[in-house]
Protein backbone atom coordinates (compact mmCIF):
# COMPACT_ATOMS: atom_id res chain seq x y z
CA UNK A 1 0.00 0.00 0.00
CA UNK A 2 1.47 3.17 -0.77
CA UNK A 3 1.41 5.79 2.00
CA UNK A 4 -0.70 8.87 1.10
CA UNK A 5 0.82 12.24 1.57
CA UNK A 6 -1.81 15.49 1.56
CA UNK A 7 -1.48 16.93 -1.57
CA UNK A 8 -1.27 20.77 -1.52
CA UNK A 9 -4.18 22.91 -2.40
CA UNK A 10 -3.45 25.05 -5.40
CA UNK A 11 -6.70 26.76 -5.32
CA UNK A 12 -8.55 28.82 -3.23
CA UNK A 13 -10.03 25.64 -0.35
CA UNK A 14 -13.31 24.82 -0.34
CA UNK A 15 -15.37 25.64 1.92
CA UNK A 16 -16.22 22.22 3.84
CA UNK A 17 -17.51 24.38 6.86
CA UNK A 18 -20.53 25.93 4.48
CA UNK A 19 -21.04 23.10 3.02
CA UNK A 20 -21.24 20.75 6.66
CA UNK A 21 -23.93 23.69 7.92
CA UNK A 22 -26.03 22.46 4.72
CA UNK A 23 -25.81 18.74 5.79
CA UNK A 24 -26.83 19.13 9.47
CA UNK A 25 -30.08 21.15 8.62
CA UNK A 26 -30.71 17.60 6.36
CA UNK A 27 -29.23 15.42 8.77
CA UNK A 28 -29.76 16.56 12.59
CA UNK A 29 -29.74 15.11 15.47
CA UNK A 30 -32.67 12.81 15.75
CA UNK A 31 -34.48 15.39 18.04
CA UNK A 32 -34.59 18.00 15.60
CA UNK A 33 -36.91 18.49 12.66
CA UNK A 34 -35.46 18.64 9.34
CA UNK A 35 -36.88 21.01 6.95
CA UNK A 36 -40.08 20.91 4.58
CA UNK A 37 -41.82 22.47 2.09
CA UNK A 38 -39.91 26.03 0.85
CA UNK A 39 -36.76 25.71 2.85
CA UNK A 40 -36.06 22.05 1.62
CA UNK A 41 -36.64 23.24 -2.09
CA UNK A 42 -34.34 25.82 -1.60
CA UNK A 43 -31.77 23.46 0.43
CA UNK A 44 -32.05 20.80 -2.30
CA UNK A 45 -30.31 22.80 -5.67
CA UNK A 46 -27.45 24.31 -2.56
CA UNK A 47 -26.68 21.15 -2.14
CA UNK A 48 -26.14 19.93 -5.46
CA UNK A 49 -24.05 22.71 -5.90
CA UNK A 50 -21.87 22.02 -3.10
CA UNK A 51 -21.45 18.96 -4.94
CA UNK A 52 -20.75 20.09 -8.33
CA UNK A 53 -18.21 22.24 -6.75
CA UNK A 54 -16.56 19.99 -4.42
CA UNK A 55 -16.66 17.15 -7.28
CA UNK A 56 -13.73 18.50 -9.02
CA UNK A 57 -11.86 20.03 -6.57
CA UNK A 58 -11.51 16.20 -5.29
CA UNK A 59 -10.78 15.22 -8.71
CA UNK A 60 -8.01 17.43 -8.86
CA UNK A 61 -5.99 16.39 -6.11
CA UNK A 62 -6.62 12.52 -6.29
CA UNK A 63 -4.82 13.16 -10.33
CA UNK A 64 -1.52 13.87 -8.19
CA UNK A 65 -2.02 10.56 -5.96
CA UNK A 66 -0.70 6.91 -7.36
CA UNK A 67 -3.02 4.90 -8.91
CA UNK A 68 -2.38 1.94 -6.25
CA UNK A 69 -3.42 4.42 -3.71
CA UNK A 70 -6.44 3.15 -1.31
CA UNK A 71 -7.45 6.42 -0.52
CA UNK A 72 -7.47 7.68 -4.11
CA UNK A 73 -9.69 4.92 -4.94
CA UNK A 74 -11.85 5.44 -2.38
CA UNK A 75 -12.31 8.92 -3.39
CA UNK A 76 -12.85 8.18 -6.81
CA UNK A 77 -15.55 5.55 -6.07
CA UNK A 78 -17.23 8.09 -3.85
CA UNK A 79 -17.26 10.51 -6.64
CA UNK A 80 -18.98 8.11 -8.77
CA UNK A 81 -21.69 7.50 -6.27
CA UNK A 82 -22.02 11.14 -5.93
CA UNK A 83 -22.63 11.51 -9.48
CA UNK A 84 -25.55 9.28 -9.67
CA UNK A 85 -26.88 10.33 -6.83
CA UNK A 86 -26.92 13.88 -8.46
CA UNK A 87 -28.76 11.95 -11.79
CA UNK A 88 -31.24 10.61 -9.89
CA UNK A 89 -34.71 12.58 -9.48
CA UNK A 90 -36.93 12.82 -5.96
CA UNK A 91 -38.98 10.42 -5.60
CA UNK A 92 -42.70 10.79 -5.54
CA UNK A 93 -44.69 11.03 -2.49
CA UNK A 94 -44.66 12.80 0.85
CA UNK A 95 -40.85 11.68 2.35
CA UNK A 96 -39.91 11.64 -1.55
CA UNK A 97 -38.16 15.32 -1.49
CA UNK A 98 -36.55 14.69 2.19
CA UNK A 99 -35.53 11.00 1.22
CA UNK A 100 -33.26 12.75 -1.96
CA UNK A 101 -32.11 15.63 -0.09
CA UNK A 102 -30.29 13.31 2.51
CA UNK A 103 -28.90 10.99 -0.50
CA UNK A 104 -27.57 14.24 -1.76
CA UNK A 105 -26.17 15.77 1.52
CA UNK A 106 -24.79 11.73 2.93
CA UNK A 107 -22.85 11.95 -0.24
CA UNK A 108 -21.60 15.69 0.59
CA UNK A 109 -20.82 14.11 3.79
CA UNK A 110 -18.41 11.73 2.00
CA UNK A 111 -16.78 14.08 -0.78
CA UNK A 112 -16.11 16.59 2.25
CA UNK A 113 -14.53 13.97 4.35
CA UNK A 114 -11.95 13.01 0.97
CA UNK A 115 -11.34 16.55 0.81
CA UNK A 116 -10.60 17.09 4.03
CA UNK A 117 -8.13 13.91 4.45
CA UNK A 118 -6.51 14.50 0.80
CA UNK A 119 -5.77 18.15 2.10
CA UNK A 120 -4.52 17.24 5.24
CA UNK A 121 -7.00 18.88 7.11
CA UNK A 122 -7.90 17.31 10.44
CA UNK A 123 -11.07 17.04 12.48
CA UNK A 124 -11.30 18.05 16.37
CA UNK A 125 -12.24 14.75 17.86
CA UNK A 126 -13.62 17.08 20.49
CA UNK A 127 -16.51 19.35 18.36
CA UNK A 128 -16.35 17.62 14.69
CA UNK A 129 -15.06 20.69 13.19
CA UNK A 130 -11.83 20.84 10.64
CA UNK A 131 -8.64 21.83 11.95
CA UNK A 132 -6.80 24.57 9.76
CA UNK A 133 -3.65 24.78 9.53
CA UNK A 134 -3.84 28.64 11.69
CA UNK A 135 -6.28 27.07 14.22
CA UNK A 136 -4.72 26.88 17.74
CA UNK A 137 -4.06 22.81 18.98
CA UNK A 138 -3.03 19.96 21.56
CA UNK A 139 -2.21 16.61 21.61
CA UNK A 140 -5.50 14.71 23.05
CA UNK A 141 -4.99 11.41 23.76
CA UNK A 142 -7.57 9.11 25.70
CA UNK A 143 -8.20 5.38 25.53
CA UNK A 144 -10.16 3.66 23.20
CA UNK A 145 -12.80 1.05 23.15
CA UNK A 146 -10.10 -1.72 22.51
CA UNK A 147 -8.19 -0.58 25.36
CA UNK A 148 -5.31 1.03 23.59
CA UNK A 149 -4.39 4.48 23.89
CA UNK A 150 -5.70 7.12 20.62
CA UNK A 151 -3.74 10.24 20.25
CA UNK A 152 -5.05 13.27 18.12
CA UNK A 153 -5.23 17.02 18.16
CA UNK A 154 -7.95 19.12 19.48
CA UNK A 155 -8.69 22.97 19.38
CA UNK A 156 -7.20 24.28 22.25
CA UNK A 157 -10.35 25.36 23.36
CA UNK A 158 -11.90 22.13 22.88
CA UNK A 159 -9.37 20.80 25.21
CA UNK A 160 -11.35 21.97 28.02
CA UNK A 161 -14.54 20.08 27.27
CA UNK A 162 -14.17 17.15 26.03
CA UNK A 163 -16.83 14.73 24.24
CA UNK A 164 -18.75 12.46 26.52
CA UNK A 165 -18.51 8.46 25.50
CA UNK A 166 -21.55 7.50 23.37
Amino acid sequence: MTRTRPAPVATVPVDTDTMRGSIALLLPHETVQPPAGDRLATLTPALRGHIQLIIPEVERITARLSTDDIPRYCALACIGEARRKLSMQAGAGPHGALTYARKLARALTALCDHYEALTGQGMCVACDRPMRATDDTVPYDRVGNSGGALTSRVHAACAQHPRRAR
